[in-house]
């Protein structure tokens, strides 16, 4: 049973590395018997003595390359060349040697661990592999061991797994560490192979510091006419971390200004801006007071015990003094004038003072834009405002001017307000007929029988309303052919006074109505009202009247009679030339 030999990997020897011997029971030793041998290598790295049967090798052979070969091995009769026996395969198996090192996968590695990890916390695993026999003694059987980056990182000699060997290192201490591992074959024993590589590990960050005002006092200026929603102060607070973990809220805990300062934080620069909310007014306040206090975004709960979450800081804000326009002492002016009042009568009165510390005299005046009737003035020093012209609440009821104040010392500083002054009716509108009223009478009208109803209108408006009365002219009143009823209501009724009235003796009548208001002073007129007679049926329809009166009964004035009139008169014109021709006899030749 010769199945199988071993041979020795990496031989340095100068002849030829004895493998084996064959040998058949049938070789007597007398030369008869030839040894062949075939397969993996036969007759050029195995070769055999063909008398004896020994096999030698005749190169160097690496296990690493080819770790076993096959072969097969005859002998046959020399003279006859017929086989002994069967062919019998065989085995060179190559043993192996310590001639490779340990190589890493991969060479740096790359990791990152968190801050302020316990001891004992995984980072990562290192892996080595070794090209020697793993079944062949301690050739491929690796350890591992630390070289550099202690006292910080330890690794496990069986696995590889790098872990932390301090608890709670400091990012903002020291970021970025290089652990040099070194894996070694042999077990770890004096003489074994070893190879290294480097492990690169970033702590990463962990939300364990709060933010940090670098001051505790913070003094800005803003001038008094910074406008709301301008930003008036920027802070900065620091965070030793990085990141989401550096993000910081700003909050105003108190202030000696309630409402008049917002603060945010500006996302992009973690700044804490505050912003104006209501005016500043360097005369009334020169200088603010706030309290600032600045904390995490998102805090991480298990370091709140370790240090104070939150920072305060005080701002003070300085209010800085600018020149500033007068200011009125209203945001407008109402006043209210009689219609009739006189030229250069004082009916109100505007102030405007100059905010400023030096209170600089102001000068006033009617912006003449918005009065161009020159209605109204104003006194230049006391803001006296009078009359330039007469009034008429009838023609404007309302007059609306600007008035300007400007500072004596700085002229180009000037502010304005509205003026509304409203003129009060007073009774210096006699009532009058509503209408234009013409009305007719039956010949055959009777006593007290109505003929027509008249009303009044006045430009006045009393505050009480209106109270009209009638009655009949007194000049007409002696030998009266009508009568006039007040009915108590504004409105009055005209009535015969007689029995039967005579178109031939007299066609028209105009009767004189006196229209009285009730106001004081009491103002009146006397209005006219044209009656013309006409013959009537039995019911009182009209039925004949002269042609003015059934033109303007029917609704047409005078101006559209006359010319109906011109056209008729044309038409029978042209009808007299046309029956003067026809009427001419014919004269033949």
């Amino acid at each position: 049973m010769w199945n199988q030999f071993f041979l020795l990997e990496e031989y340095t020897g100068l002849d030829h590395q004895y493998v084996g011997k064959l040998h058949s029971d049938g070789d007597r030793g007398d030369g008869s018997i030839r040894y062949v041998l075939t397969g993996d290598g036969a007759g050029s790295l195995f070769i055999i003595d063909e008398n004896s049967g020994d096999i030698h090798a005749t190169k160097r052979l690496d296990r690493e390359e080819k770790a076993y070969y096959t072969l097969r091995a005859k002998a046959v009769n020399r003279i006859t060349n017929t086989s002994l026996e069967g062919e019998s395969e065989f085995i060179i198996k190559i043993h192996d040697i310590n001639d490779n090192e340990p190589k890493f996968t991969k060479d740096p590695y790359f990791t990152e661990v968190p801050e302020m990890s316990p001891l004992g916390t995984v980072v990562t695993q290192v892996t080595a592999t070794d090209a020697d026999d793993p079944t062949y003694g301690n050739s491929a059987r690796v350890v591992y061991s630390i070289l550099q980056g202690q006292p910080y990182f330890s690794v496990e000699p069986n696995t590889g797994v790098i872990k932390t060997a301090l608890p709670n290192m400091d990012r903002e201490t020291k970021e970025n560490y290089v652990v040099v591992i070194q894996a070694k074959d042999m077990a770890g024993q004096m003489g074994g192979l070893s190879g290294t590589t480097t492990v690169s590990i970033t702590l990463s960050d962990v939300n364990d510091n709060p933010p940090r005002f670098p001051k505790s006092l913070y003094e800005f200026k803003a001038p008094e006419s910074t406008e709301p929603g301008t930003t008036v102060a920027v802070l900065r607070a620091t965070d030793a971390d990085i990141g989401r973990n550096a993000e910081m809220n700003y909050r105003i805990t108190s202030s000696d200004g309630p409402a008049m300062f917002d603060i945010s934080t500006n996302r992009s620069t973690q700044d804490g801006v505050i912003t104006l909310r209501k005016s500043l007014d360097f005369e009334r306040k020169r200088s603010y007071t706030l309290r600032i206090q600045v904390e995490n975004s998102n805090p991480d709960p298990r370091f709140l015990r370790y240090a104070a979450t939150t920072d305060g800081a005080t701002v003070k804000l300085i209010v800085e003094d600018v020149d500033e326009p007068p200011v009125f002492d209203r945001v407008g002016y109402v006043m209210e004038v009689k219609e009739d009042v006189a030229v250069g009568t004082i009916i109100g009165s505007v102030s405007a003072t100059d905010p400023d510390s030096s209170r600089s005299p102001v000068r006033y005046s009617i912006d003449r834009r918005t009065d161009m009737d020159r209605v109204l003035n104003v006194h230049p020093g006391n803001g006296s405002v009078f009359m330039l012209r007469t009034l008429d609440r009838e023609d404007i009821a309302w007059h609306n001017v600007s008035v300007i104040a400007t500072e004596f010392n700085n002229p180009r500083l000037m502010s304005r307000v509205p003026v509304y002054v409203r003129v009060l009716d007073v009774n210096d509108n006699a009532p009058t007929f509503a209408t234009y009223y013409e009305t007719f009478v039956c010949e055959n009208a009777k006593a007290n029988q109505r003929i027509q109803t008249v009303s009044a209108a006045d430009a006045d408006e009393p505050i009480g309303g209106h109270r009209f009365f009638f009655s009949l002219a007194h000049e007409a009143s002696v030998k009266a052919n009508f009568t006039v009823r007040d009915n108590k209501d504004n409105t009055a009724g005209i009535l015969t006074r007689r029995n039967s009235y005579s178109r031939l003796q007299r066609s028209t009548y105009l009767v004189p109505v006196v229209i009285s208001d009730s106001d004081f002073p009491m103002q009146s007129s006397t209005n006219t009202l044209t009656v013309h007679v006409c013959t009537c049926d039995r019911e009182g329809n009209m039925q004949l009247c002269n042609q003015e009166a059934l033109v303007l009964t029917a609704g047409l004035s005078t101006g559209a009679l006359m010319a109906i009139i011109f056209c008729v008169l044309i038409l029978l014109s042209e009808y007299c030339t046309i029956h003067a021709c026809l009427s001419q006899p014919t004269k033949v030749h």
